[in-house]
């Protein structure tokens, strides 16, 4: 009885030591080419061109003052900003909203609204994109960031309707909001008062996932924006890319301007990110 214990234990502890090594080399895979990025942030393009995984020979700082002295990336900088703010802002003032009529008051109406948004998750952007780039020639605002602050806005209304509806079901109390209406509180003011303030975990979520997809975007602003000149960071950092000639250099620092904002929104989210998801998610 013993060594069929031990015998099991082993068992366990190889299948932890397999997939303990399988998990490191995942992770040195996909850590791999980011650090070679930052590497080269700091190299010239000579260097790079002779050796591209070496270590720079020094802290070659031309390649940021090129971008931010002689690029149109300070503006790309400012647009991609405005963009995802603001297209952050629509998004919180209407997902939540939606998915606190459908969790609450539930009806057919409702629950026909609930399931076109999930099944509009199974489309891909790349099916519709076609379509929406007529239409939104047709209503004149092709090229203007109003028409894609518009664009993510329906974009995010899916997957948040979904989040926010399953949050709300399992992780806000009913009673809290019928205690508010006894005290004479209207709607409106339940809502942003009461109930969105208890949706902090799964609002942070929305805004790590939606704020990065925005920020690294980069086939909607170069299909919509195509008239902006500059456009958003990604797409004014592809522009460096030439057929025959490229400056990997900066392509490689763009790419790093990109990078950091992104981590640190994350780090600065992450435990409301887990939460909200998890809540969210599972629950739901």
């Amino acid at each position: 009885m013993k060594s069929l214990k031990s015998l099991k234990k082993r068992k366990i502890s190889v299948l932890g030591s397999i997939g303990y090594v399988i998990f490191v080399i995942f992770t040195l895979a996909y850590t791999y080419p980011i650090f070679v990025t930052f590497m080269s942030a700091f190299k010239s393009n000579g260097e790079i061109l002779r050796n591209p995984v070496a270590f720079p020979e020094g802290l070659f700082l031309e390649n940021l003052i090129f971008l931010f002295t002689r690029t149109q990336i300070p503006r790309a900088i400012l647009n991609t900003m405005f963009l995802t703010v603001m297209s952050q802002i629509f998004i919180i003032l209407v997902v939540p909203l939606s998915s606190y009529a459908i969790a609450r008051y539930p009806s057919k109406w409702t629950n026909a609204v609930y399931t076109l948004f999930i099944g509009g998750m199974m489309i891909p952007f790349q099916a519709y994109m076609i379509s929406l780039f007529r239409q939104l020639n047709f209503i004149g605002l092709f090229g203007t960031f109003s028409g894609a602050i518009l664009i993510y806005v329906a974009g995010s209304v899916a997957f948040g309707t979904l989040l926010f509806t399953s949050f709300i079901k399992t992780t806000v109390p009913v009673e809290i909001e019928e205690s508010a209406r006894i005290d004479g509180a209207d709607p409106l003011v339940l809502f942003w008062r009461i109930v969105f303030p208890l949706l902090a975990p799964c609002t942070a979520s929305m805004v790590i996932l939606n704020g990065l997809g925005i920020w690294n975007d980069f086939l909607m602003p170069a299909l919509f924006l195509s008239g902006k000149r500059p456009s958003t960071l990604n797409v004014v950092i592809f522009n460096f890319v030439g057929v025959y000639n490229t400056r990997w250099n900066i392509v490689f620092t763009g790419a790093v301007i990109c990078i950091i904002p992104a981590i640190i929104i994350f780090i600065s989210l992450q435990k409301y990110f887990i939460k909200g998801i998890a809540a969210g998610a599972v629950k739901g």
